[in-house]
């Protein structure tokens, strides 16, 4: 899951104490072709040493790498404070949401090879979206609510899916009656693969009309459901091949099974081990389940591999990923002014960003004075873990946070923000 919103003063406040003199009108907004400033960038290793040191967090690795080499990159603290093993490249972490990006850069690879379209009703792979209905909340005289079942306006379509705008949500966060429902179904139960999570998707209501909010959840796992139907493959299948294979990205899947790799699993601090999505994330255990929505595993190695091919638009090491007008529909937002989409309370790319087919990308600076920063076309994703990252294409510059901090993790993926950009000067 991503940031709930902090109250404006908090943000305002702790923004204030550590910005640099406004710039001109958007996000830092400083000029192309900076650079990064190596007695600036020590303070991040200072902030995370403290979080250690006060047992705030296990530990974690950060990487900035600007024009494809690297400029910061520190490890801090253990990968698990039973065992006591530092943490490195090759420390292996659970992504939660991060896992989404891959899902969503393997989902362009099949709309670019015509696989399907983006206006293809989901209905034509997965039948039993067809007969979905929306819950709406209706409030008797005595105060009871009550959820009442409507058609649907327009099928739910493929672009619905990669937008998060196909109704579909989560039962683990917020208290409407249709996420409530979504939690009594016990979604997660026995062991199924991603054709039966479909199924029991599809009987449950949708929380609005296609198109009308965006609305985090599991639209990322029935995307992925059309993915296997519209190649007649596994989605581990579709991303090994397609994907984590030509990129390099050894350590990258959905379960961990073997047992010297299992000694490289970086574990939360042990009182704070449920990740609070609802579910046990265990890797470890094979299940038939791969999520494409929270369910991978990746290590630094790798996952700065998959930003530095973002960071270059879809190419890495002189292999296409993405060709150029793939990549600029992945990136280019959906979900803001005239797209007729509302934003959820729950909007988790956050003030200043609108949302491309799978990916926050930054479109204007936000509502905080000063604005929080970043550059204008700014790529970025989080998990419930605490991983992060962001891609900085003006600056030619991405970095990735690696931990497992799941309840420290709002208040850390900012600060290191902020101190990424105040080590920046031209």
């Amino acid at each position: 899951m991503h940031s709930f919103r902090l109250t404006c003063a908090a943000v305002a406040t702790a923004v204030v104490l550590a910005a640099p003199p406004a710039r001109a009108e958007g996000t830092y907004e400083i000029p192309a072709g900076a650079h990064f400033n190596p007695d600036k960038l020590a303070k991040i290793g200072e902030f995370f040493k403290n979080e250690v040191a006060t047992g705030k967090i296990p530990g974690a690795i950060v990487l900035i790498q600007q024009h494809g080499k690297p400029v910061y990159h520190e490890a801090f603290g253990v990968q698990d404070v039973a065992s006591k093993v530092p943490i490195t490249d090759k420390t292996i972490f659970r992504l939660a949401s991060m896992s989404k990006s891959i899902t969503a850069v393997a989902s362009m690879q099949l709309l670019e090879e015509g696989k399907y379209k983006l206006d293809d009703p989901v209905s034509k792979y997965i039948p039993s979206f067809a007969n979905m209905k929306v819950g709406v909340e209706k409030k008797a005289e005595d105060g009871t609510k009550t959820l009442e079942l409507v058609p649907l306006k327009r099928p739910i379509t493929i672009l619905d899916l990669m937008t998060h705008t196909s109704g579909i949500t989560y039962g683990f966060y917020g208290d409407s009656l249709v996420r409530k429902a979504y939690k009594a179904a016990d979604i997660y139960g026995g062991d199924f693969d991603l054709a039966e999570f479909a199924e029991r998707i599809a009987r449950l209501p949708l929380h609005n009309q296609p198109g009308a909010l965006w609305q985090y959840g599991h639209s990322t796992d029935i995307l992925a459901r059309v993915m296997e139907v519209a190649t007649g493959e596994k989605l581990s299948t579709i991303e090994q091949e397609r994907l984590l294979g030509p990129l390099g990205m050894k350590d990258t899947g959905f379960f961990v099974t073997d047992p010297e790799k299992q000694k490289l699993m970086a574990e939360p601090m042990p009182n704070d081990s449920d990740f609070r999505v609802g579910r046990v994330n265990d890797p470890t255990k094979v299940k038939k389940w791969e999520s494409a929505s929270g369910g991978m595993v990746s290590t630094m190695a790798d996952y700065s591999r998959f930003a530095q091919m973002l960071l270059n638009g879809g190419t890495l090491d002189g292999k296409t990923i993405l060709k150029p007008e793939t990549f600029k529909e992945l990136t280019t937002d959906r979900v803001g002014a005239g797209s007729g989409v509302e934003r959820d309370f729950f909007y988790f790319p956050g003030d200043g960003f609108g949302f491309g087919l799978g990916i926050a990308v930054r479109t204007d600076p936000g509502n905080a004075k000063p604005p929080p920063p970043g550059d204008l076309g700014e790529l970025k994703w989080d998990g419930a873990s605490g991983c992060y990252y962001i891609i900085d294409r003006k600056q030619d510059f991405f970095f990735v946070l690696l931990e497992q901090t799941p309840s420290e993790r709002q208040r850390i993926q900012r600060t290191l923000k902020l101190l990424v950009y105040e080590a920046m000067e031209n």
